[in-house]
């Protein structure tokens, strides 16, 4: 007989602090859900990305290929002439963005380079696309014809704000083509005559005579006439800025002559005044400003093709005056152009001759009567507000960043009182201030040949570099605050938006 060995069921209850009851658990698991809900609820982006990436499917499928040829073709002729005249990139794309969203194009793309514009467009899934391209022929400020582009645009955006049929693509095509083909309104003449007054204003901000003002118009006035034939007969650029500077050391050289014979010449206390006065003709600055307003406004290619135009450019010069310096010590002439001149007068005179530069600029690039005299007073505005801020202590690109503001702001205000083009008035404003002397004399430091001083060109670059960003971010640092007081239209903002966005490079 076996033994049972079973052990039998013992039901043994198990207490304590540390066992929670099932009830419990599950209501700790949900109160541990909703704590990591509210702190991810916390960190957590709740809207879509500012950037667009790859992500914008919307297209232009009810527009048909032919009409989107011709918005196309409309457009590339009105963004190459914009780019051809003067305007810098942020402006032009913006411009043909608001032109071809008047038509009913809204899915384009605007890529610009230094020598190129191309549009496309995305007409849908299903739909073939559209790109063409434009090469700019060349850059050459002309302020009446770009202010009949605006005006143009300006024309077929309005009547669709107004609800009315926007103007046909043929009669804007050829409505563009004769203002396009137009004459000047100024003869040579009058352009050498602008130039000319450009030196007399340089001269007389650096506190020079009567008989330095005649010298330095007649080397503008020859200059002008020199880079003419040479532009005329296909010389590269570089030649033709190297010919054109050695024009002014020329009519220098008899004077440094006599100075060094102790034969004194009336009138002519420092004759490299009159190299300056050529220089800064050349040059003024204007390239080195367009490459800061586009970097700023992230247009980095073309940015950086205007600044290599400049070091190259300048370098051209520098190159011109070499010749006639190497020339000079053959024939032993004492001659030393050199670049570290100091401003003179009083801040009146100086404004004085900073209107004189304002006047001489708008006469070169063609504009308009009002244009002038509304650039001209802002000009002598500014250049008294930049020697108050000298004043103050704050420094070259300090001093013309604060002068930049109130041209900027009033250049916009005028262009919205009495219809004169904005970028006209603000680039004339500032172009006594454009360091356009302080690119040079770092190459000047560099062709030196001498390792000591290669330091201080680095410095003088550096400094040109920072007043051009000073002064573009100062004139647009202006215009945005006067624009929220007037406003734009509906159109030109989304337009100004989608030119600076990460989709349209520039």
């Amino acid at each position: 007989m076996s033994e049972d060995t079973t052990t039998p069921d013992v039901q043994v209850e198990v207490t304590g602090p540390h066992v929670l009851d099932p009830t419990q658990l599950t209501a700790s698991g949900r109160v541990g859900r909703l704590w990591r809900d509210r702190a991810a609820h916390v960190v957590r982006g709740v809207s879509p990305p500012t950037m667009a990436l790859g992500t914008r499917t919307e297209g232009d499928a009810s527009v048909s290929q032919r009409e989107a040829r011709a918005v196309i073709d409309l457009a590339l002729r009105v963004g190459e002439a914009m780019l051809s005249t003067g305007a810098p990139s942020s402006e032009s794309v913006a411009t043909v963005l608001r032109l071809m969203e008047a038509y009913g194009v809204r899915s384009a793309h605007v890529d610009i380079t230094f020598t190129s514009i191309t549009v496309s467009i995305h007409r849908g899934l299903h739909e073939d696309p559209l790109s063409v391209m434009r090469v700019i022929p060349g850059r050459s400020p002309d302020y009446t014809r770009l202010e009949g582009v605006q005006a143009l645009v300006d024309d077929v955006v309005r009547s669709v704000a107004v609800g009315a049929v926007p103007m046909e693509i043929d009669v804007a095509r050829s409505r563009l083509t004769r203002l396009l083909k137009a004459p000047h309104p100024y003869r040579r003449w009058v352009v050498t005559a602008g130039n000319a007054l450009i030196a007399v204003g340089v001269v007389v901000l650096f506190g020079a005579g009567p008989v330095t003002w005649l010298l330095a118009a007649l080397s503008a006035a020859v200059v002008d006439q020199v880079q003419r034939v040479l532009y005329n007969a296909g010389v590269a650029a570089f030649f033709a800025q190297a010919v054109s500077a050695a024009v002014p050391a020329a009519i220098a050289m008899p004077l440094f002559w006599a100075m060094g014979r102790d034969i004194d010449v009336p009138g002519v206390d420092s004759p490299s005044l009159v190299v300056i006065s050529g220089i800064v003709v050349l040059l003024a600055g204007l390239g080195l400003m367009g490459a800061a307003q586009d970097a700023l406004d992230g247009y980095y290619v073309t940015a950086g093709a205007r600044g290599l135009e400049v070091v190259l450019m300048t370098a051209g010069i520098a190159v011109g005056i070499a010749v006639v310096l190497g020339l000079a010590n053959r024939l032993d002439i004492d001659m030393d152009v050199s670049p570290f001149v100091m401003l003179g007068g009083l801040p009146f005179v100086g404004a004085l001759g900073s209107m004189l530069v304002a006047l001489g600029f708008c006469l070169i690039t063609y504009s308009g009567p009002r244009t002038m005299a509304i650039a001209m007073l802002i000009s002598g505005l500014a250049w008294l507000t930049f020697e108050a801020a000298l004043l103050l202590g704050l420094g070259g690109a300090g001093s013309v960043a604060v002068a930049a503001v109130p041209a900027g702001a009033l250049a916009y205000a005028a262009h919205r009182r009495f219809r004169v083009p904005e970028l006209a008035v603000a680039t004339a404003s500032i172009v006594a201030l454009l360091p356009g002397l302080a690119v040079y004399r770092s190459i000047y430091l560099i062709l030196a040949n001498s390792p000591a001083v290669v330091g201080n060109a680095v410095i003088h670059f550096v400094s040109a570099v920072t007043t051009g960003l000073a002064l573009a971010a100062g004139l647009s640092i202006g215009g945005f605050l006067v624009r929220r007081r007037f406003g734009l239209d509906r159109a030109a903002l989304r337009a100004r938006r989608r030119s600076r966005s990460g989709y349209i490079t520039g």
